[in-house]
């Protein structure tokens, strides 16, 4: 099993940092990048003329890696929510179809679709939150077209960010294929952390950002998209989207042709020379790890504290359905802010979320971080 990265990172040895999938502290390598950057920035001419480049496509390329993608489907992006407005502009959803969403997802995979549902004249179909946390069949179910309007999209996050709740992409997408509808996913809580593969998965968007598992900075994200949608028109215009459109050429406007690729839907003011190489610098070492490993010692972790707290005044959803590194637990008797608040006075950070408590663990925690957590929660709770 991976053992616990914590010299790498800042982290003073009496924090007990639970809430990875809110921030992710920066490694101390990612700091270092972050520091260099600055001061590249500080002294710009002496940047090597290729440097810029070569820092894009850095970044692109561990951010391929990461979903066994081909540089060339990956854009520079700044937010997840920047990535679905791009799908957005990119897909024609007919009138009278279904856009699929989830009860309570984020913002990011949500909004975009209801802001066009009415000028498009397509509808827009909450998936309700399951009882018993089993995520994947009620999205399946509502694929279903039988009797109901096609699905022409299921925009999703792959895992809940507020009860964990893990999704069965694999089935989902087989199902769309058959009803013809296509698949965004939301991977921010699963990049880096869960096996996504896109050669076998297909789908159409994977979107994610770095701040969060992927140990990097706000305002860094990448888009995978299917090359059955690179001939889409981008969110933004730019010269490094066109085929040939160099300041340094004679002719400036030289080829007006878009770049055939998914770079065309690289984001406007893409030399984010400070944040890029931290962003690269947190995606490397994520894939060094690789995703199994990590995934399988963040379930160690979460699983220990979910045996803890069994003799506890909690509810603890089912392992079958939940992600394995976000644990989020109902308090039965007490109230959710204070015992949050309590936990923060004692160095121990998790998070409130809808009504529950979430704990999500990364590479830095240790099973003494996990034990740490149980033995406050049992004294807070009596």
């Amino acid at each position: 099993m991976l053992d616990s990265q914590r010299a790498l990172f800042d982290i003073p040895d009496d924090v007990c940092y639970l809430n990875a999938a809110a921030w992710g502290p920066l490694p101390r390598a990612g700091v270092e990048a972050g520091r260099l950057g600055a001061a590249r920035k500080g002294q710009p001419w002496l940047m090597d003329h290729a440097f810029a480049r070569d820092q894009h496509e850095r970044a692109r390329s561990a951010a391929a890696a990461l979903i066994s993608a081909a540089p060339d489907d990956v854009a520079l992006i700044p937010s997840v929510g920047y990535g679905v407005a791009t799908a957005g502009k990119i897909l024609d959803i007919p009138r009278g179809h279904r856009v699929l969403v989830l009860e309570d997802d984020h913002t990011s995979p949500v909004l975009e679709w209801m802001s066009r549902a009415d000028a498009q004249g397509f509808d827009v179909e909450v998936v309700a939150r399951p009882e018993n946390g089993d995520w994947s069949s009620a999205v399946l179910d509502a694929i279903s077209s039988a009797g109901r309007p096609p699905v022409s999209l299921a925009s999703i996050s792959s895992i809940h960010w507020a009860d964990g709740g893990s999704i069965d992409l694999a089935a989902v997408s087989a199902a769309l294929r058959r009803e013809g509808g296509r698949l965004l996913v939301d991977a921010t809580h699963a990049v880096g952390v869960l096996h996504l593969d896109v050669r076998t998965l297909d789908p159409d968007f994977v979107i994610f950002p770095t701040y969060r598992w992927l140990l990097g900075p706000y305002g860094r994200a990448f888009i995978y998209v299917a090359k059955r949608h690179q001939d889409g028109t981008p969110l933004e215009q730019t010269a490094f989207g066109r085929r040939d459109v160099i300041a340094e050429n004679d002719v400036y406007f030289a080829d007006m042709r878009y770049r055939p690729d998914a770079r065309r839907f690289d984001m406007g003011e893409r030399d984010h020379i400070i944040s890029l190489e931290m962003a690269s610098v947190g995606m490397e070492l994520a894939g060094r790890w690789g995703a199994d490993a990590i995934s399988k010692r963040l379930a160690h972790l979460t699983g220990r504290i979910a045996d803890g707290l069994g003799e506890l005044p909690v509810a603890v959803p089912d392992d079958r359905f939940r992600a394995p590194h976000i644990l989020c637990i109902r308090l039965v008797k007490d109230e959710l802010p204070g015992v949050v608040e309590a936990l923060a006075r004692e160095k121990i950070h998790v998070a409130p979320r809808l009504g529950r408590m979430r704990i999500s663990p990364h590479v830095y925690n240790t099973l003494g971080d996990a034990d740490r957590l149980v033995g406050a929660l049992g004294r807070i709770l009596k």
